[in-house]
């Protein structure tokens, strides 16, 4: 079932001139800016015990304000029992490690068996949250670490810190081919023009931002390390493919199979099978959303990868790295 809530404020003198779309952000903190507005415009407001729903209403500081609303919950999806990789949990958050041919989220053609039922099972109470208390997502191929919020307060402001660029979100990943140093993709990624399932850099696009520096180089492969500024679907994979230096295995954004020459049959099957593209969450830092102390944690390199890059480095070590840059 949904749960009510009735929540009593007074406009605060300080507010003097503002729109009520913008006083009651600021007094009812424990929601989005987006749900309140949305609210407000239901009807679910009350200011001095009258209904408004004009976001840009000027307040006079004083006003008694009610917030009349209902919290959805995520009953209408299934509570599956799938096990899920537990780093850290507390009585607001989860951080989760989470493995490959994992949806997050139910969408189409993936109706269940996602990270959101699984905390459905596990967290009963989290079926109170939006989404099941998730703030960010990885690709179902990406591996690695996930923040979750076990309360509505908790994930209003983990969300809103998300926003605000202050977590830290990095990745090992390998890229095809010899990349010469580090630097940082400023590129808008916008919905693909013809490929609808897949993302692109567009002028049209949201803004992007990937920072990234190279880590170890290998014949014909680099591995790397990269930290998000922004949160784009498939922003790491579409900004390595726009530099021409796509994820190993990654054949959605171009990644095709480049064997280095002399490689052995062994090394040349473990190149060609590798299917999913060589991404990992590796390290996540933020302030706690309730005790404010920052949190740092970081998820071990997951065997495949570990396997791939020993392998390409042994082939470095046997062949050398020729034509330097």
């Amino acid at each position: 079932m949904a749960q009510q809530i009735e929540l009593t404020d007074t406009v605060k003198d300080s507010q003097l001139g503002q729109r009520l779309d913008q006083a009651i952000a600021e007094i009812f903190t424990d929601f989005s800016r987006s749900r309140l507005k949305e609210w407000l415009l239901a009807g679910k407001v009350q200011v001095n015990g009258e209904v408004i729903v004009k976001p840009r209403t000027k307040v006079m500081g004083g006003e008694i304000i009610v917030l009349q609303a209902e919290l959805e919950d995520e009953q209408r999806w299934e509570a599956q029992d799938i096990p899920l990789d537990i780093v850290y949990e507390d009585d607001d958050i989860i951080v989760i490690n989470k493995p490959r041919d994992f949806v997050v989220h139910p969408g189409a053609g993936t109706p269940d068996r996602t990270v959101l039922n699984a905390l459905l099972h596990h967290y009963p109470d989290i079926a109170e949250v939006p989404r099941a208390g998730i703030v960010h997502r990885l690709d179902k191929d990406t591996t690695g670490l996930m923040v979750v919020a076990k309360t509505v307060p908790a994930q209003t402001r983990l969300v809103r810190a998300l926003q605000k660029r202050k977590i830290t979100r990095e990745y090992e990943a390998i890229a095809i081919g010899r990349m010469t140093a580090g630097g940082k993709v400023e590129q808008p990624i916008g919905r693909h023009s013809t490929k609808r399932t897949l993302m692109g850099v567009s002028p049209m696009g949201k803004p992007a931002v990937t920072h990234y520096r190279v880590a170890e180089h290998f014949r014909e492969h680099t591995r790397i390390r990269l930290r998000l500024e922004t949160g784009r679907t498939h922003q790491i994979r579409v900004h390595m493919s726009y530099l021409q230096h796509p994820l190993l295995g990654d054949t959605a954004y171009g990644g095709r199979a480049r064997i280095p020459s002399g490689a052995t049959n062994e090394l040349a099957e473990h190149i060609r099978g590798f299917d999913r593209q060589a991404l990992h969450a590796v390290m996540l830092r933020f302030e706690h959303p309730v005790t404010g102390e920052e949190l740092e944690f970081h998820a071990p390199i997951p065997q495949d990868m570990v396997d791939m890059t020993e392998a390409l480095r042994l082939d470095t070590q046997t062949h050398g790295l020729k034509d330097e840059f």
